[in-house]
This record gives C-alpha cells, sequence and structure tokens, in this order.
C-alpha cells in the first residue's frame, strides 16, 4: 500500500478516475499504484507533478532517470512561464502552509486579482498562519526601473497600486502584514513554510513570461535558506503599508 501517493491525492482532492484522466490511464492502473506497484517513469513524474510532490517522497526506492532527477531538498518541477503553473498549484501551495506564508514581489497582480487563492491566504491567517507580503514601493526608483526594463513605463507603478487596492482588505486579519520596499529586485518569490515557486526577472520580460522554479526545502536547505534570507532582508528594511 503505498499510503504517501493515498495522502498526497486526499491533500490535492483527487479520485482514483480523476488522476487516471488526467494521466489517460485505466483507474484500475491507478488502483494498482495506490496499493503499491510503481508505475513506469514517465507516469511517476506526471503523477508527482499533478500532486505536487516530488518523486522521492512517492517512491523512495524507485529507480531510473526520471526519478533520479527529484531528491529530497532538490529542485521540483520548472515551468518556462509564470502563466503555466495550473491555478491548482498556486492553491496546493498556499493551502500546504502551516507556519507561513511569505510574498517577496513588486506587484503580484494577478495573485491580488484571484479572490479565490485571496480567500485560501486569508483563510489560512486566520487559523493562525503568518501571512507576509512585501511589494514594491509604487514611488521608488526600483519599481521605476522595472517598468523601463519591461517596457510599459509608468505601468508598472500603476499595477503596483491596483494590486494594493486589492490586498489592502486583508489587513482586517491580524496575521496578515503588508510592507513597500524599494529593492531591486532578480526574483520573486512565494513561500509556504519550506515550499517555493520561485519567478526569476528577466531584462525585457515581464514576470508573467518569465520561467518559475518550484522547490522543497527544510530550513536547513541551502536553496531554501538563501531565498528566505533574501526575503527577510528585504522585509526589515521595507515600510509598513
Amino acid at each position: 500500500m503505498n499510503e504517501s501517493l493515498r495522502r498526497a491525492m486526499l491533500r490535492a482532492r483527487l479520485r482514483e478516475t480523476d488522476v487516471a484522466a488526467h494521466l489517460g490511464v485505466d483507474p484500475k492502473t491507478v488502483r494498482r499504484w495506490l496499493g503499491g506497484r510503481t508505475p513506469y517513469p514517465s507516469s511517476r513524474a506526471a503523477l508527482a507533478d499533478l500532486v505536487g510532490m516530488d518523486e522521492v517522497h512517492l517512491w523512495p526506492d524507485a529507480e531510473g532517470a526520471l526519478a533520479g532527477r527529484s531528491r529530497r531538498h532538490e529542485l521540483g518541477a520548472v515551468y518556462p512561464h509564470r502563466w503555466a503553473i495550473p491555478r491548482d498549484a498556486w492553491a496546493r501551495l498556499f493551502e500546504s502552509a502551516e507556519r507561513e506564508i511569505a510574498v517577496l514581489a513588486y506587484s503580484a497582480l494577478f495573485l491580488a486579482e484571484d479572490s479565490g487563492l485571496l480567500g485560501i491566504v486569508e483563510s489560512k491567517a486566520r487559523d493562525g498562519v503568518q501571512v507576509r507580503f512585501a511589494l514594491g514601493d509604487p514611488d521608488s526608483t526600483s519599481v521605476g526601473i522595472r517598468g523601463q526594463e519591461e517596457g510599459i513605463g509608468n505601468a508598472m507603478a500603476a499595477k503596483v497600486r491596483n494590486a494594493l487596492t486589492l490586498y489592502r482588505p486583508l489587513l482586517g486579519c491580524q496575521s496578515i502584514e503588508i510592507r513597500l520596499h524599494q529593492t531591486i529586485l532578480y526574483n520573486s518569490v512565494y513561500r509556504a513554510d519550506d515550499q517555493l515557486f520561485v519567478n526569476q526577472h528577466l531584462y525585457g520580460v515581464p514576470a508573467s513570461q518569465s520561467p518559475v522554479s518550484c522547490f522543497r526545502g527544510s530550513g536547513t536547505d541551502a536553496m531554501s535558506t538563501a531565498y528566505s534570507a533574501s526575503f527577510e532582508r528585504v522585509w526589515l528594511t521595507a515600510n509598513p503599508l
């Protein structure tokens, strides 16, 4: 019995028939996987992405090229564009938080405009999860520079102001804090405990069109520690909204 896979499917709210439909296999095949049979490498990769976990966590004894790509505390899924990330992946990220949600970005307007995802964040905060947003100060030089780099000029500052208008109602929850930074960012970071989505910032390319790397850390993992430390440095210099 693969209890790790069963629990992962429950967290992702996926039934055997849902997994079968997504992967193009027979539900009986999914049942055999739950019973303990190890899928072929290509199916392992697809199923791990579907439930939002690393292959090594689901099949620690599996071998092969695809299994080898995923190790504890290492890089997981990589998306060529932020817009390519399925919405349910964002939902799983925020729903997984038990201690903290942290966002470091200029505007994260796509998140502000999704009332469902903001509802998840607010619900987590009301359950005691600490939520911190570090967003760009729309009057700062760094926001102006990023607007020029993306070719949208003053529209970047407008995006930040629009996002702040949508985020502001969250401040009614004591566990949510928003600060404005003046830092030039090389990545946007979306963190739920030790899970991170890191959105690269490329010159001349909007963040929505830029790659995103997803990985998990233990809190002592070098990558997780580096991004967490970067967030904290920005947070300490940022001003409360």
